[in-house]
């Protein structure tokens, strides 16, 4: 099967965090399965580019990739010369793939895939959650649904989510729906090459002076970060370790909120992309792994967390919350800082408990969240809607 998966941002645009990991893997997936992968996306890498070669196709473990120059409307992710790719290119393919919503590139694949006829699956990756919009660029995105999105979702052959919980909130548009297929996130094996490497000094520093509570992933407003630093406040045991791509800024409040605690010595905010050696020192110094996301269509980070036997605390609005209930790999709680500190203390001041949930964790991630069952489904996925 030939398949196309278009999206705004890929490798090695890092800065783009989970979804772009989580395509990269299931696109490798495939190519073992024994499929024809290409991606089509940007070179846009934040306020810069990346360093790739353009239209011209590059091997990524496997997958062939083709990246496009946004000369324009860099927000929207616009690229010219990929519509051109696209109405080029677009009949060899037996199924496409988009992911995201809102940008340029999903729209400009579900049109020329409607005109040749086909079929697409979109996932909309946690943008099509109705508090969300409320909460940011309402006006913009609510025009934006009205004159494109919904007719994108509601064309499509299918609709792609990671959890009932996504699925459950895209329900909530009333929308007339194509058939919506959850197929969750997988995780890839702990790189246990990188315990040789050097590990950053900043990194070191972080991870000292006592159990570590640890947050990994983008630094953003949805993702709760604020609440779980008054949560940390409310208990004196451990320290707090927030590390990850800071976009937006936010690095600077959550120290100053830190500081207004007097906690500050306490907390410490890495506000950069972590990874290799680093991100697996942090696993292993971590004694709780914490996401409190306002919102979260899945969270690969918990996933990852479990691999690594590290018990995760989360909140309800995170997808994968019930993986970690049904694997009783940790505590699901109100992000509320009252409960949410007590669910953190609890596995803070008792290692056994900390120590059983995480060996429960990790016997569940690997025997139901490896890369080659989720992509045996997806696989199953495109058969069910591919054309001839």
């Amino acid at each position: 099967m030939k398949i196309l998966h278009v999206l705004p941002a890929y490798l090695p645009a890092v800065r783009y965090g989970g979804p772009v990991f989580a395509v990269h893997s299931l696109c490798r997936e495939l190519v073992v399965r024994g499929h024809d992968v290409e991606v089509i996306t940007t070179n846009i890498d934040g306020p810069r580019d990346s360093d790739v070669p353009l239209s011209e196709p590059v091997w990524i473990d496997g997958v062939k990739v083709r990246y496009f120059a946004s000369p324009a409307l860099r927000r929207l992710f616009y690229a010219p010369a990929m519509a051109q790719a696209l109405r080029h290119d677009m009949a060899t393919f037996d199924v496409v793939h988009q992911h995201t919503t809102y940008l340029w590139p999903t729209w400009a694949a579900a049109r020329t895939a409607r005109a040749h006829r086909v079929p697409y699956v979109l996932s909309p990756r946690g943008m099509l959650i109705k508090d969300m919009i409320r909460r940011r660029s309402t006006v913009a995105k609510s025009l934006w649904i009205a004159a494109i999105e919904r007719r994108n979702v509601e064309r499509a052959a299918a609709v792609h989510v990671t959890s009932a919980l996504e699925a459950a909130e895209l329900d909530r548009f009333g929308w007339k729906l194509p058939p919506v297929i959850a197929v969750p996130n997988g995780v890839d094996e702990p790189h246990d090459g990188t315990q040789a490497l050097p590990v950053a000094p900043d990194v070191i520093a972080a991870a000292s002076g006592g159990p570590v509570v640890l947050y990994l992933g983008r630094i953003s407003w949805k993702k709760g970060l604020d609440r779980l630093i008054y949560a940390f406040g409310r208990d004196g045991t451990g320290v707090l370790v927030i590390a990850g791509t800071d976009d937006e800024g936010l690095a600077p409040r959550l120290v100053a909120l830190a500081q207004d605690l007097r906690i500050a010595e306490r907390v410490r905010v890495l506000p950069r992309t972590i990874g290799g050696a680093d991100k697996e020192y942090l696993f292993r110094a971590a004694r709780v792994f914490v996401v409190p996301s306002l919102s979260e269509n899945f969270g690969n980070t918990v996933l990852e967390a479990m691999r690594r036997r590290v018990p995760v605390v989360t909140t309800p609005e995170v997808g994968a919350a019930e993986i970690v209930r049904k694997a009783a790999a940790g505590i699901v709680t109100d992000g509320e800082p009252r409960p949410l500190s007590a669910a953190i203390a609890q596995l803070v001041r008792d290692p056994a408990l900390a120590r059983a949930m995480g060996i429960a964790g990790q016997r569940h991630a690997i025997a139901e969240y490896g890369w080659s069952k989720v992509a045996a489904e997806m696989e199953r996925l495109y058969m069910s809607v591919a054309r001839g």
